[in-house]
């Protein structure tokens, strides 16, 4: 008997494991059934009957990695800082996270180049960012009430703000290297780009 069949949950756990591989390597296009249940060690009927499809398969790797990211940020303890902290150590985890999760920046190219099609499906996706947005609003409000943060600003904004420092530069690094002829990868500019990013999103909001 096949291990896999005692323990559904990990059977299903290494094929999505080695889906969101595939598919950050590939993108949806590239990205191969046979392989993912090589890599799986699984059969690609096992993969039909916990997924359904590629389309499917790749939706569920696509909310893994935004449910891993989610988590990640609830651990930062935003709601309990003082509210400029709060920013800054939200800045330098989606610098920090995009930098050590380049699987979840090219299932996300993959997924725009399909104009979010997937996503537009997803229950759970909305779910899990309604929570960061509250988080958000929150640091806000408290903030307008110390009289460090300006009023009137959209948590969904900043939000998309403080992920596109991080993730322009790193998305673009290669033309963005050759253009300017600088290495934005070495170790210096990497931290120069942290204390910009944090900088950059921390004077926006002063009052």
């Amino acid at each position: 008997m096949n291990p896999n069949s005692r323990d559904p949950e990990r059977t299903r756990q290494k094929i999505l494991a080695a889906a969101t591989d595939e598919f950050a390597r590939y993108g949806l296009g590239g990205a191969r059934v046979d392989r993912i249940a090589l890599r799986a060690g699984a059969n690609k009927r096992m993969l039909y009957y916990y997924f359904g499809d590629k389309d499917k398969l790749f939706l569920a790797a696509l909310e893994g990695r935004y449910a891993h990211i989610r988590a990640a940020e609830r651990a930062l303890d935003l709601e309990r800082v003082e509210p400029r902290e709060a920013l800054r150590r939200l800045v330098r985890f989606t610098w920090t996270y995009f930098l050590e999760h380049p699987e979840f920046m090219t299932l996300l190219n993959s997924e725009n180049l399909h104009k979010g099609r997937h996503v537009r499906r997803s229950r759970r996706v909305p779910e899990l960012h309604s929570t960061l947005v509250e988080t958000l609003r929150g640091v806000l409000r408290r903030g307008e009430r110390a009289g460090v943060f300006r009023k009137g600003v959209d948590p969904v904004q900043l939000y998309i703000s403080i992920a596109a420092e991080g993730y322009f530069y790193l998305s673009n690094r290669y033309t963005l290297s050759q253009i300017f002829k600088r290495d934005l990868m070495t170790a210096r500019a990497l931290g120069a780009r942290a204390r910009h990013n944090t900088d950059m999103i921390v004077n926006a909001l002063r009052r």
